[in-house]
């Protein structure tokens, strides 16, 4: 099959690190693969282009003019199927099939926003998805928006299928000793903004012992550490931790590409976001062995349940607080014990072939 995938942009965020890796293992079936982007951003260019898969930008800024060139793209293209992810490209994909198509056309929605209601143009981005073959989304939480907002569509097509994850690559270090030196390494993995709940996570660093403080060090890879800011939130969390002298605490870097060493390297991974859909990050920390902390966003609570002492509540920074303590309290093999477990569900929810083996199903009916 010929196919093509859609997205936004090949910047360092979850859904586009989703289709690489999609666009990848589909690729290794013997497919045709190509990209087309309208944001020239190209944080992970390399990878695509290294593995010979062309990558097609429209830059045009005026959103009308966008959409035509690309649906006019997407018609010359001859594609058997399309692939998109993100609210923009699915609603671009969807309007290019007027008035007909022979293409199958598979939508992905990854944001679990509650905004979404209060939203038209939102609203009328999901309307749209009865014109795709297939609307994916990768959490059950994350399908339950989008059909409450259209209930037109039918059960058959909308599918939830969860994060790709492809364990020869993403695997535990075989030289990692956890807690070295009696510190504990988190990292989180976010860009900077409100939703990302970099607030909460200070306050509830606050609210910490010194003696609690004394044991854990967090490392905080994102981008938009320098201007065009997405909100306030990284340059209003600096005042804060200067303010509150916890500086050698938290140490903030740039998004990192690979990733997987640092993870590798940590002793758990932090996620405290206000919101998601699935996140990808903490797919990867479960495949690397890793304890996560996170919000009860999601379908995460029901996932991670067998241990509620590493959810929290994103809204109070009591309950953060708590899972830190709690998480700082333990010992090296519990750590380890919690890693096994999240390998374990990882390898039964994230496996490359079955996932794959999905969406060439959905392309191919």
């Amino acid at each position: 099959m010929k196919i093509l995938c859609v997205i936004d942009c090949l910047g360092s965020g979850g859904s586009q690190r989703q289709i690489i890796e999609l666009a990848l293992a589909v690729k290794e079936k013997g497919h045709t693969v190509s990209f087309l982007t309208y944001h020239d951003i190209v944080f992970y260019n390399h990878i695509l282009l290294k593995e010979g898969i062309p990558i097609n930008c429209i830059g045009e800024k005026n959103y009308l003019i966008r959409l035509l060139k690309m649906r006019q793209f997407i018609r010359k293209g001859k594609y058997d199927g399309i692939i998109s992810f993100l609210e923009g490209p699915n609603f671009i994909c969807e309007v290019a099939g007027f008035p007909n198509r022979k293409w199958k056309l598979v939508v992905n929605e990854g944001s679990a926003n509650p905004n979404i209601f209060k939203s038209v143009k939102h609203i009328i981005y999901r309307i749209f998805h009865v014109f795709a073959d297939y609307v994916v989304a990768n959490s059950y939480a994350n399908m339950r928006i989008i059909r409450t907002i259209n209930p037109f569509l039918s059960k058959l097509k909308c599918k939830v299928i969860h994060n790709i994850i492809d364990f020869e690559k993403w695997q535990p270090s075989n030289n990692y000793v956890p807690k070295k030196d009696g510190i504990l390494k988190m990292i989180v993995v976010a860009s900077h903004q409100y939703l990302k709940n970099l607030n909460g996570l200070i306050d509830a660093l606050s609210l910490l012992t010194e003696e609690e403080l004394k044991k854990i060090k967090v490392d905080w890879y994102g981008d938009k550490l320098t201007e065009p800011y997405v909100d306030q939130s990284w340059i209003e969390g600096k005042k804060k931790i200067d303010n509150l002298k916890i500086n050698d605490i938290i140490t903030f870097h740039p998004a990192t590409n690979p990733i997987m060493n640092k993870i590798q390297d940590s002793d758990v991974l932090g996620l405290f976001s206000l919101y998601e859909g699935f996140p990808n990050v903490v797919c990867e920390g479960m495949s690397c062995r890793k304890p996560i902390v996170c919000s009860t966003v999601s379908d995460l609570p029901e996932l991670l349940s067998y241990d509620k002492n590493l959810l929290c509540d994103p809204s109070d920074p009591e309950t953060i607080k708590k899972s830190l303590s709690y998480v700082i309290s333990l010992t090296g093999d519990e750590l380890n014990r919690i890693g096994r477990k999240n390998e374990d569900l990882a390898k039964e929810y994230f496996d490359k072939k079955k996932i794959v083996s999905i969406y060439l199903h959905l392309l191919g009916k």
